[in-house]
């Protein structure tokens, strides 16, 4: 689930779809900032990012830096839940934030994304660290989560059809993967699978 917002100096919350979602949420905030306020803007851009990494149900935050030629900056925040991406959109910290980098940028795009696709979108962001990086960590956690399957709840479901113990066991796989051990994964090894590119 997605919406995109342009606006120029108008704060922006996520949908009530979005705010309702019981499973993770994450949101894109893409600012073009204006070439003689850089600086400053990054500097906002880590006090914000700080101040929500902090707030309860936060995930993981980040900021993508503009390529060559470009003034578009991409701030990344990911929340366990709509209910505490509506807190931190909705609180006084982030508003006085919104107040202080208005004079700083030209655009801003909102993208909010619920449930498995904010998983992803969360772990290949515009700017992803290298590819390979990724792909190791989720074999590791399919191998992991699979070989879990294998010695605690194969042997007890022996006798099903094999269709059923497959799709029982993909079933297994897909949600601890997307809800439980990449999750927590992805936060153990953000700095891992994002180095720093300044």
């Amino acid at each position: 689930m997605q919406r995109r917002d342009r606006a120029t100096n108008s704060p922006v919350t996520a949908p009530e779809a979005v705010v309702a979602a019981a499973e993770p949420v994450t949101v894109t905030v893409a600012r073009d900032v204006r070439a003689d306020q850089r600086e400053a803007f990054e500097g906002w851009a880590a006090e914000v990012l700080d101040l929500a990494a902090r707030f309860p149900g936060n995930l993981g935050t980040s900021l993508l830096r503009p390529g060559p030629g470009s003034t578009r900056y991409h701030l990344v925040y990911r929340f366990a839940d709509g209910e505490a991406l509506a807190r931190w959109e909705r609180s006084a910290e982030r508003q006085l934030a919104l107040q202080r980098v208005e004079h700083l940028t030209d655009r801003v795009d909102y993208a909010h994304v619920a449930g498995l696709d904010s998983f992803f979108t969360a772990l290949t962001p515009a700017r992803p660290g290298p590819r390979w990086r990724l792909t190791v960590l989720t074999v590791a956690a399919v191998f992991a989560i699979t070989l879990a399957f294998q010695l605690l709840v194969a042997p007890h479901v022996s006798g099903w059809p094999l269709p059923a113990r497959l799709l029982l066991s993909a079933v297994v796989v897909v949600v601890l993967l997307g809800y439980v051990v990449m999750p927590a994964l992805s936060r153990l090894f953000r700095r891992w699978l994002h180095p720093s590119r300044d």
